[in-house]
């Protein structure tokens, strides 16, 4: 179980045909650059909430109502939002025991199956996602518990990350039918012309008659 394809085995030699979708690639790209230092920050805030809340229940002896639901916004927005930085990096865990086993070609044509699959799946998750979310804010729903905090809140993390993610998968898929692959140069077909013969005959040099007095 590795994480992502070997570098080896996924590097394909293609050269961009047309650079429409260049900038928002790189747009993506920054977005992902953000999102993952804000989720870094969200995964430092839940542990120092869940820290929290043991060290109060153990010393001090009384326990709060908002840290275990507080600390799981955190994780689960940290999760959906940063989904798509690291699908960029091909970070997710992915079993390989077949990679070895197929050619460098047929495992980019496997990988491009896997990211259509994936987009499909993703894609289904985030039209929920947003119906979810929909629902959430027009009925105001709150958590059940005594903090009560409006619902709306994760199921927006959780909407924006698979949208992201969505976005990341559908530049992947389309990657490769945008690009073509490169190959050395044809040989130009032009026949090469051959230097003329020296018309030069072949054998011992004539030797000139010596004239009798």
């Amino acid at each position: 179980m590795l994480n992502g394809l070997d570098a080896v085995e996924t590097e394909s030699r293609t050269e961009p045909v047309e650079d429409a979708v260049g900038p928002l690639e790189r747009v993506l790209s920054r977005i992902n650059q953000v999102i993952v230092i804000v989720s870094s920050v969200a995964l430092v805030a839940a542990a120092c909430v869940l820290t929290y809340s043991v060290a109060s229940r153990y010393f001090l002896h009384f326990s709060t109502d908002w840290q275990d639901e507080l600390s799981v916004f955190l994780i689960v927005g940290a999760v959906f939002m940063s989904a798509a930085a690291i699908q960029e990096r091909r970070g997710h865990v992915a079993i390989e025991a077949i990679v070895g086993l197929f050619s460098p070609r047929v495992n980019r044509v496997r990988q491009w199956m896997v990211d259509a699959a994936s987009l499909a799946f993703c894609g289904f998750f985030a039209w929920k996602s947003w119906t979810l979310l929909d629902e959430a804010w027009v009925e105001d729903y709150h958590s059940g518990s005594t903090w009560g905090p409006p619902l709306w809140i994760p199921y927006s993390l959780m909407t924006i990350g698979m949208t992201l993610l969505c976005l990341q998968l559908v530049l992947q898929v389309a990657k490769p039918l945008r690009s073509k692959p490169l190959g050395p140069k044809p040989l130009d077909p032009k026949p090469l012309d051959p230097k003329p013969l020296d018309p030069k005959p072949l054998g011992p040099k004539p030797t000139r008659p010596q004239a009798t007095s």
